[in-house]
């Protein structure tokens, strides 16, 4: 069953019956149709989900668009979209957590704007958290509204004891890329 997040909420990812294992956050997004003399049409727009791995509050790897895997291999990016176009996931990222290095604390998931175009050129956008073993859906953070931002921290698992926890964030911010965003992603962390 999925847990629709509001901004800011905090919802524990233990699982009955079993541990959480493999996870796909899942980013998504439309381009606001234009509308000219001859009716409307699709832009593209080009917005880059990163991840963000934070070690004590240090940040102890990334991985992006230009860096599709972390260097233990426990995170995996599966590629770019360019446009936005087509239904669901336009770019995921993928988290082994039995595999995740016990001295990661948490993950940041952003997505940002490499062609500088705002939120107000984008409808639809959501994050979501997917059971890789069995395909069921476990959080989903619609984002409201425009916006004359460049990127968003979007959410953030989480170590808590044993379990692992998200936080659906929904942080406006300026940045082309997650390098821009760092002083508002470590704030997050």
């Amino acid at each position: 069953m999925t847990v629709s997040m509001t901004k800011g909420q905090r919802i524990s990812l233990e699982k009955p019956g079993g541990e959480l294992r493999m996870v796909r956050m899942g980013l998504g997004w439309d381009a606001v149709r234009k509308k000219g003399f001859f009716g409307s049409r699709a832009q593209e727009i080009d917005l880059d989900a990163s991840c963000v791995l934070f070690a004590d509050g240090r940040i102890a790897d990334v991985v992006y668009f230009g860096k599709l895997v972390s260097d233990d291999g426990s995170v995996r990016h599966t590629g770019d979209n360019l446009t936005g176009d087509g239904d669901g996931d336009d770019e995921s990222v993928i988290v082994d957590l039995a595999r995740l290095p016990v001295h990661v604390t948490s993950l940041v998931f952003t997505v940002s704007s490499f062609n500088g175009q705002t939120f107000n050129e984008v409808e639809n956008a959501f994050c979501r958290l997917v059971n890789e073993d069995d395909g069921s859906e476990l959080a989903r953070y619609q984002l409201t509204g425009g916006g004359a931002h460049t990127a968003m921290v979007m959410a953030r698992l989480y170590r808590h004891g044993q379990a692992w926890k998200m936080n659906a964030i929904g942080e406006p911010c300026h940045g082309r890329t997650f390098q821009d965003m760092l002083p508002t992603i470590a704030g997050l962390a």
